[in-house]
């Protein structure tokens, strides 16, 4: 199995960077505008920088990390290329499955959707495959993604409300955290402790989600003693109105996100 890369920005760097944990550097070809960068990608993770042709022509799955006004040039151009039914992976906000294959050829397509934290292997990656994408396929996709965190297949009429909640979500839980650690700042702790904290403390609370499969506001109850400083804490967030607040936050982002299709 070959796996290409044409892109080796942030995003791409770090899916490469998973998949190459997940299947080994040798299987993975890396493409880049700049050719430096592709050649510093693939020698930390043991790939081989190549050119897109090259990832086109002898791919057995193809990471799109070009920018979505970039595409369909680039696709145009690699379409005499593309041979062997290469699983095409778009990571392009706004383009649909149907856009790529128009502009590929009628491929088998994966749209997907990561936030950054793939980039330490605990991301969310969002993901909608075309019908023709077969099991095996589709299986190999999820085998060369899983150390990249963790993966929901969704409905490609979804994607885009996902992405305003795992896509922008993390910009919104390092406001969090910030606030958390300023709290504690102004309580004496040091930056660097009262950071520690709260990076973990919100760690482990949504380990705990997902580890027990417990409802959060039953976690919440649970930590709130009657009368004690934490159920006075959770009230003083009540009244600043945090739940009306993050929900239109994920609004906001998925109307924008809209916009931006046009």
């Amino acid at each position: 199995m070959k796996i290409g890369f044409i892109g080796a920005g942030n995003m791409g760097g770090a899916l490469a960077t998973a998949a190459a944990k997940a299947v080994g550097g040798d299987h993975l070809l890396i493409a880049d505008a700049n050719a430096e960068k592709a050649a510093s990608l693939a020698a930390t993770i043991g790939a081989t920088a190549v050119d897109n042709a090259t990832v086109a022509a002898g791919c057995d799955y193809i990471f799109l990390g070009v920018k979505p006004q970039m595409m369909q040039a680039m696709l145009t151009d690699l379409k005499p290329y593309l041979n062997g039914n290469p699983v095409l992976i778009t990571m392009a906000a706004g383009l649909t499955t149907d856009q790529i294959r128009a502009w590929a050829g009628d491929l088998p397509v994966i749209r997907i959707m990561p936030n950054t934290p793939v980039a330490v292997g605990e991301g969310m990656t969002l993901y909608a495959a075309t019908p023709d994408v077969s099991a095996p396929q589709l299986e190999g996709f999820v085998a060369m993604m899983a150390q990249s965190g963790k993966l929901c297949a969704l409905p490609e009429s979804l994607i885009d409300a996902g992405c305003a909640l795992s896509g922008c979500g993390p910009a919104f839980a390092y406001l969090f955290i910030e606030a958390m650690a300023a709290g504690g700042v102004e309580k004496g702790l040091s930056r660097e402790q009262s950071l520690q904290l709260a990076a973990q403390t919100v760690l482990g609370a949504a380990q705990m989600i997902l580890q027990t499969g417990r409802d959060p506001i039953a976690l919440k109850d649970a930590v709130c003693s009657p009368g004690g400083a934490t159920l006075q804490g959770v009230a003083a967030l009540e009244r600043g109105n945090l739940h009306e607040t993050v929900t239109s936050a994920i609004d906001a982002a998925y109307k924008r996100t809209l916009e931006l299709k046009g």
